[in-house]
């Protein structure tokens, strides 16, 4: 967890908690040291989902009834091994004026513990216990609005669900109102959200927004989600073609694939996302439909244009709260690969179970060492590498 994150947001907290939080509960009802109350949002796969599988028949080599839990770093149990959860997890989509999707015969996937703290996957403990250490208790004043991350807050009830969580977190706090913390696609969430409801929710319920990090107009790695995958369990890219391939599929049928992927109307042609070596054809975000015609991808092709950028941010849709902060990391990002063809997948410059941190650590690393032999070969506002 980033240092300065914590720092930052706690700072932010300790000092408004004093201020405009306070002033608007009557004075009779004021605790002395109220804290303003904080509600995070999670990033992609930093929410805990329970997957309860009861006679299912889409993957006849996998266990028929279970359960397994699926988000970062967290541990899903030995039953279900990665392409039988790919199988399970993957969407079935409905054709009509808006795409619409459902879970696989068999398959309900929950949130574990909404609302909690412990709904978030550990990746966060170091910014729980440091607020925890400056007086915020646990499902009290701190809390968790978690999503099923493979959906776009337009679904699955995100807005009244969150709603739902500020109003009883704002009653439990002595009627403060709620500061929302957001990491990575979170602020999307959040943005949205706050784009969805009234002015006078808001100027009742929500005391500010901070976002960290925000992946607002996506990018390019939800594009090379379609071709390497990811297990998210262990924040890894599969290690062998066929994994690859199931977990592929799998984000092909993710709407969040979509609000991951650099938004065209926002990037146009200012990166290269993929690179098919066999044609020495160079895909940007604006090329995405081509890109998914010529990889076969048909139904990426279909559902994509509903799913890129689902955060607006032009007139009127600004969230009108007081949005005291956004922060990077500073780091680069792995933006485009190149790969050998559009019908194939290899893995061969991938080390066994190297996760998506050392990934990015190593190909930093060799960007430096090319950039010192002047070898390198660039495209504009892109890291690339090459499968």
């Amino acid at each position: 967890m980033n240092t300065r994150f914590v720092i930052l947001v706690v700072l932010i907290l300790l000092t408004a908690s004093n201020l405009s939080a306070a002033t608007q509960i009557p004075p009779e009802n004021r605790p002395g040291d109220q804290l303003t109350p904080v509600v995070f949002f999670p990033g992609f796969g930093g929410t805990r989902l329970k997957v309860t599988v009861h006679r299912q028949t889409v993957a006849p080599e996998c266990p028929r009834s279970g359960t397994f839990e699926y988000g970062g770093l967290v541990d899903p149990g030995p039953d279900f091994n990665q392409i039988c959860r790919d199988k399970l997890l993957t969407l079935v989509y409905h054709a009509g004026t808006k795409p619409q999707f459902s879970e696989q015969r068999g398959v309900k996937v929950t949130i574990a513990n909404y609302g909690e703290v412990g709904s978030a996957i550990p990746l966060f403990e170091p910014f729980f216990a440091f607020l925890e250490s400056h007086g915020y208790q646990r499902n009290v004043n701190l809390r968790v609005a978690g999503y099923d991350f493979r959906l776009t807050p337009d679904m699955d009830g995100f807005v009244k669900r969150t709603m739902g969580l500020i109003e009883e977190t704002y009653r439990a706090n002595h009627n403060t109102p709620v500061h929302l913390v957001a990491h990575s696609n979170g602020p999307v969430y959040a943005q949205y959200l706050l784009t969805h409801t009234t002015q006078r929710w808001k100027n009742k319920y929500i005391h500010g927004f901070t976002p960290v990090g925000g992946n607002w107009p996506g990018g390019g790695w939800g594009y090379i989600l379609l071709f390497t995958g990811l297990d998210v369990p262990t924040f890894s890219y599969p290690a062998d073609p066929v994994a690859a391939a199931s977990s592929a599929a799998m984000y092909q049928s993710h709407p969040s694939t979509y609000l991951l992927a650099a938004d065209p109307a926002y990037f146009r042609d200012q990166e290269v996302v993929i690179r098919d070596a066999s044609t020495s054809t160079n895909y940007t975000p604006q090329d995405y439909q081509q890109l998914f015609a010529d990889a076969g991808l048909s139904l990426a092709q279909e559902i994509a244009p509903y799913y890129f950028g689902p955060a607006q941010f032009l007139p009127p849709n600004f969230p009108y709260v007081d949005v005291y902060a956004e922060m990077g990391s500073g780091l680069e990002t792995l933006v485009g690969i190149e790969v050998p063809d559009l019908q194939a997948v290899s893995y061969t410059h991938l080390r066994a179970h190297e996760t998506v941190l050392d990934l990015v650590c190593r190909l930093l690393l060799e960007k430096k060492t090319k950039k010192t032999e002047k070898k390198k070969k660039t495209y504009t506002h892109t890291t690339q590498t090459k499968l």
